[in-house]
């Protein structure tokens, strides 16, 4: 019963980022992006799972750092270096429209 608690809160925790990151992705990065001149037309389901990781990564640290330090979970996380490599690809999806002028995706 612990793993079904366990991986109930995981589905939460997801489909509470991804709707974060659609929020954040439409009322925040599209008016930053259209005031910077940039079109926010292509495949904007990039910039949306790109904002949805960034949030992702500072819940992690919130939560592996100041409320649960003992979780292995996010221990182990924190120390991947794939997890560090989506977040620099992250970086990358959200912010290079901002020095090309246009959202490459």
């Amino acid at each position: 019963m612990n793993e079904i608690k366990q991986a109930l809160l995981k589905l939460t925790e997801l489909f509470t980022l991804l709707a974060a990151g659609f929020l954040v992705t439409f009322y925040i990065l599209k008016p930053a992006y259209e005031s910077s001149g940039i079109q926010f037309i292509g495949n904007v389901w990039v910039n949306w799972f790109g904002v949805t990781y960034l949030l992702f990564v500072f819940y992690t640290l919130i939560a592996g750092l100041l409320l649960v330090k003992e979780s292995m979970l996010y221990k182990q996380r924190m120390s991947s270096v794939f997890f560090w490599l989506l977040f620099i690809g992250s970086n990358y999806v959200v912010f290079v429209p901002f020095l090309r002028g246009e959202n490459p995706f």
